[in-house]
């Protein structure tokens, strides 16, 4: 591995979700769900109002595995996702990966990988593997 990592080792990044990104991600993704994008229809759920796709928030994942930690080079191998709780457009959510397991024979590397909103409440919850670049 190319730095000194080790469990424990933990990387975070923020990010307030918009209508627009929401848009782009069911033009993107082709989920068209109405509970993301008509207020009347997601007024009328379980919810009252419009949420995030829960897979444009754990996207968020991607760019700090392959950006901070591990980095650069990283491989994604696997990645498991609970949903926990609603993600509301203009909520901040706050990703954060920590190392929990490093292979001794192989640069493989599982992080937990979750979620919290802005009142600090778990959305995602998961596990990610990835080789080390």
């Amino acid at each position: 591995m190319s730095r000194d990592l080790k469990v424990g080792d933990t990387a975070s990044v923020s990010k307030i979700f918009t209508d627009e990104d929401v848009l782009g991600f069911s033009n993107l993704s082709l989920d068209n769900n109405p509970i993301h994008l008509d207020q009347s229809y997601a007024e009328n759920s379980v919810f009252g109002k419009k949420i995030v796709h829960g897979m444009l928030a754990a996207s968020l994942f991607s760019g700090l595995l392959g950006m901070k930690l591990p980095g650069e080079g990283s491989i994604y191998l696997g990645q498991s996702l609970s949903f926990t709780a609603p993600i509301y457009i203009g909520d901040r959510v706050t990703a954060t990966v920590e190392i929990v397991n490093i292979r001794p024979d192989k640069p493989i590397i599982t992080l937990r990988t979750y979620c919290l909103n802005s009142e600090g409440s778990l959305v995602i919850d998961g596990e990610a593997v990835v080789k080390a670049g």
